[in-house]
């Protein structure tokens, strides 16, 4: 089987997985308990979450561990957004984008959410964010690389318009505080991640996309932030989401978000070079054209247009994911097709894909129906060899052209 969903989900590192061991049986212990083990084991977790904060470039004290993503993007956004709105009815609101994650999207929408447009590559015009930040904004959440099309959104020079409209702000006496939040779930290992360079207040990781264990997040915090606690009781997390911690749990993230820091250059590289082979060698087949032609990836992309669309930015996007469209071809049973022949891709979000419904990071970039429901995504991941690409081209290609096949008969 050649598992190629990686933006989906990823396998827990041999080494994490080690490192997590002896927290399950061993030293079993509650953290909060006052006895020597307990307190042990108090002290393993806080140093794991200085481990986590040195990755991200931040203080322990601004690293609040969660139950993954979702519960991270929900404390940015719901209790951010109640934590800055203070007395009186005026509506607080949040700015963000049509292509996000649905954690963020649908807890932006229930807070009265604005939602901007993209381009064509999934890129948000920093002109339009510039304008739709209003003296009402007090949240910002832009992701920084999308699990769909692997679009990568220019996160510093989002943070200084951030920035810039604070000043003003405060310059011309308005008082509502302005907070910029990013998704960064798909970009461990991928994409710089320190908090300071970026210029972020709020930031979600997630260790299931990065080789740690699923159910385990973070939300790093800018300190002098103030959030309003999403889970009350005990007060664990600096009181903001209380409940026993997961200590074998974010042991594995901080093993596994130091792995991927270390791993990081070279991984960049070398799945760069197997996305954009499989790349070339896809839309030459589906064309019949010589490989050697239409090396320049802009004039790539636009000369398949009659035929397949690469989705995301040609240059701007992660360097694993590889999503394009073919009209005509239905995704859905394509993905069945090759998981029959031993491939295992996705159509889109495995969120979006378990519901069966379209893409709505296609759909804002402005494709059609047809050529939304004829997408498929491959993700590359650490354990893929350039030898399962070799096998994945002949069997991609054969599906694809039975498929199309099958559609013209039907």
């Amino acid at each position: 089987m050649i598992y190629l969903d990686y933006a989906a989900a990823t396998p827990i590192d041999e080494q994490v997985l080690a490192a997590m061991q002896p927290y399950f049986a061993e030293a079993f212990y509650n953290p909060s308990a006052v006895y020597a083990s307990a307190r042990e084991v108090r002290a393993d977790y806080e140093a794991a979450r200085h481990q986590i904060a040195q990755v991200v470039g931040a203080r322990p004290a601004e690293i609040v561990l969660t139950a993954g993503a979702t519960e991270s993007i929900n404390l940015a956004l719901n209790f951010a957004s109640l934590a800055l709105a203070g007395p009186g009815p005026a509506k607080r609101k949040i700015v963000t984008t049509a292509i996000e994650h649905p954690a963020v999207l649908e807890t932006a929408k229930a807070r009265g959410a604005k939602i901007l447009p993209v381009d064509r590559y999934g890129c948000v015009d920093l002109n339009n964010l510039k304008r739709a930040i209003d003296d009402e904004t007090v949240l910002v959440s832009i992701g920084y690389a999308n699990n769909e099309i692997g679009t990568t959104q220019p996160i510093k020079e989002i943070a200084e318009i951030v920035a810039a409209v604070r000043a003003e702000r405060s310059k011309n006496g308005v008082k509502t505080p302005l907070l910029f939040h990013t998704d960064a779930s798909q970009a461990a290992g991928l994409l710089d991640l320190n908090v300071a360079r970026l210029g972020v207040d709020l930031m979600t990781l997630n260790a299931g996309k990065c080789y740690g264990p699923k159910q385990v997040g973070l939300l790093y915090v800018r300190a002098g932030v103030e959030l309003q606690p999403l889970i009350r009781g005990g007060g664990q997390e600096m009181g903001l989401r209380s409940g026993t911690e997961n200590v074998a749990g974010v042991i594995g993230f901080a093993k596994a978000l130091e792995i991927a820091e270390k791993k990081r250059k070279g991984e960049i590289e070398r799945l760069r070079k197997m996305r954009d082979d499989l790349e070339k060698y896809l839309i030459t087949s589906l064309r019949g054209c010589n490989p050697k032609q239409s090396s320049d990836s802009l004039d790539r992309h636009a000369a398949l247009a009659m035929t397949a669309v690469v989705n995301g930015h040609p240059k701007h996007r992660l360097p694993n994911i590889l999503n394009f469209s073919i009209a005509g071809l239905d995704g859905e049973r394509a993905v069945f097709a090759l998981d029959q022949r031993g491939v295992q891709v996705a159509t889109g979000s495995a969120c979006a894909a378990n519901k069966g419904v379209r893409s709505h990071v296609l759909t804002a970039i402005g494709l059609s129906p047809e050529l939304v429901d004829g997408s498929i995504r491959i993700s590359l991941g650490r354990p893929t060899k350039a030898a399962e690409i070799e096998k994945l081209k002949l069997v991609l290609s054969e599906t694809i052209h039975e498929q199309l096949k099958f559609g013209s008969q039907q």
